[in-house]
């Protein structure tokens, strides 16, 4: 008699053939477990990246696209196809440096019924860190990082999917704000550390920087017409537009100032499609959203 999945764990990858190798490799002691599968998507990658999976992964679950979909279109996918009660998200360059992961994960869901979504302790940075303890806490916050995470199945299919027009950018926020709303919880677990193998600095002098800014400044304020009550609206929008002038424009970046343009163009073509999708949350609830500990990006050593 086969064991029932309990774990998915789902990956979705795009030209990162040495980070992704690594991060399999990583994970190898716990997608061998009967209880524990492994599905991968590759976004059409042009690097070797389908191949390899051809070779050595194939008796996982792989969906090689043979064009580009879309990140979020990819992850609806795999979350859709996962069969475990939990499912462990976790981008091609990030992997577990905590011991008992799954053991933790299970842990927190069982002694949490209303936990419908588990956001993990995260270190950002190109080398591992000198220690791994923490005096941080398990605790409601308002939402989650996509690089590690990990989903009560039953939450993920009461939900509708990631909004596969965000493009990337904002779809975790949508989620969380979903989850609220259908009164499930967000819980921080830092007994999971997840590293995911960025220099956040360095993205600034990457190409695609203007494109990122862009598609994160929107995604922003599409999440401002989707959820948030409408008085809310007009102040914070021109509060965030004001900052991103100051820092940006007035000092002379030009690439910033073309992405924050575009942003704007971005959100006035999307109106109808905010209208018809609105879910607001009355002002009670978003004074009460409000009031929950800020989604935890960064964790720094010693620094909880």
């Amino acid at each position: 008699m086969e064991m029932a999945i309990k774990f998915s764990i789902v990956i979705t990858t795009y030209n990162r053939l040495e980070a992704l190798k690594y991060t399999l490799k990583s994970l190898s002691s716990l997608y061998q477990r009967d209880d524990v599968e492994l599905l991968i998507c590759d976004d059409a990658s042009t690097d070797g990246t389908p191949d390899y999976l051809r070779e050595l992964y194939s008796s996982h679950t792989l969906l090689l696209n043979l064009e580009g979909k879309g990140y979020i279109f990819n992850r609806n996918r795999l979350n859709n196809l996962a069969q475990g009660d939990y499912i462990i998200s976790l981008d091609d360059d990030a992997n577990f440096l905590s011991d008992n992961s799954l053991a933790a994960i299970e842990d927190l869901f069982i002694n949490n019924p209303r936990c419908g979504l588990q956001a993990l302790r995260i270190f950002w940075g190109l080398e591992s860190p000198k220690t791994l303890t923490h005096n941080a806490s398990i605790e409601q916050v308002r939402g989650f990082v996509g690089c590690g995470h990990v989903w009560r199945k039953t939450a993920w299919k009461q939900l509708p999917d990631y909004p596969e027009w965000f493009v990337f950018y904002g779809e975790e926020e949508f989620a969380s704000y979903m989850l609220y709303k259908y009164h499930w919880k967000v819980l921080y677990n830092p007994n999971v550390l997840v590293h995911h193998r960025v220099s956040v600095k360095q993205r600034k002098t990457q190409k695609d920087y203007r494109i990122r800014l862009r598609r994160s400044l929107r995604s922003g304020w599409y999440l401002y017409g989707l959820f948030f009550p409408l008085r809310e609206i007009p102040r914070r929008f021109l509060y965030t537009l004001w900052v991103q002038l100051k820092k940006k424009t007035f000092k002379g970046d030009v690439k910033a100032t073309i992405g924050i343009f575009q942003a704007l163009i971005d959100v006035l073509l999307h109106i109808p499609k905010l209208i018809k999708n609105s879910n607001r949350l009355t002002q009670k609830e978003f004074k009460l959203y409000q009031e929950l500990p800020e989604t935890k990006l960064f964790w720094y050593p010693n620094k909880d």
